[in-house]
C-alpha cells in the first residue's frame, strides 16, 4: 500500500493511519525520504500525520533518521498549524542526539516555541529542549540560562519539572 492510499482510506481512523506509516517505515516497507517529500507537499492535517508517524518510528527506532529528518523537523517548528510544532518536537527529542553539532537552528525555533499560548506546544518544546540539554553541548551555555527564565515564566507546573529534570542532569 502507498503512502497516499493509506491517508486518503477513510476505514482508517487518523491514529491508525500513523500507526500503519510508522509500521512501514520501521519494516523498511516504505522511507523515511518518501514520507518527507509527501509530507512536504500535503497540507497540514496530512502533513501533521506524517510528522507523527516518523515521530512513532523514531521513539522506537532513532537510527532512522537523517539529516534531511532533523532540518524537516526543524522547519516543522514554524509551522502554523499547532499539531505540526508539537509532534516535530517530540520527534527532535527522539533523535537529538544522532545530530549534536546541528542543533542551533532547532533549538532557536525549540525556544521560540516556549512562548506558544498552546501547553501542548509548550510540554512539546520542553520534551525537546530537555533532551538537547541532557546532551551536554556547548549549546548548554546559553540554553540553561534560558531554560532557568522558561521555569520562572511557565505557569505550567509539569512543564516547569521537564526543564528541573534536565538542569539536574544537566550538572
Amino acid at each position: 500500500m502507498q503512502i497516499i492510499e493509506i491517508l486518503n482510506d477513510r476505514q482508517f481512523k487518523p491514529a491508525q493511519k500513523t500507526e500503519i506509516l510508522s509500521k512501514m517505515l520501521l519494516s523498511g516497507e516504505i522511507n523515511l525520504e518518501q514520507l518527507i517529500a509527501f509530507a512536504r507537499e500535503s497540507k497540514d492535517p496530512v502533513k501533521a500525520t506524517c510528522v507523527e508517524a516518523i515521530e512513532y518510528a523514531t521513539k522506537t527506532n532513532p537510527a532512522l533518521a537523517t539529516p534531511d529528518c532533523l532540518d524537516f523537523a526543524t522547519a516543522c517548528l514554524s509551522a502554523k498549524a499547532p499539531r505540526i510544532k508539537w509532534e516535530a518536537a517530540r520527534l527532535l527529542g527522539n533523535i537529538s542526539h544522532l545530530f549534536p553539532a546541528r542543533l542551533d537552528v532547532a533549538i532557536k525555533n525549540l525556544l521560540i516555541n516556549t512562548e506558544y499560548p498552546g501547553t501542548v506546544v509548550r510540554w512539546s518544546a520542553a520534551f525537546a529542549l530537555r533532551h538537547i540539554i541532557k546532551l551536554k553541548t556547548v549549546q548548554n551555555k546559553d540554553l540553561i540560562p534560558a531554560a532557568e527564565a522558561i521555569i520562572e515564566r511557565e505557569e505550567k507546573n509539569s512543564i516547569r519539572k521537564i526543564y528541573l529534570d534536565a538542569l539536574k542532569k544537566s550538572k
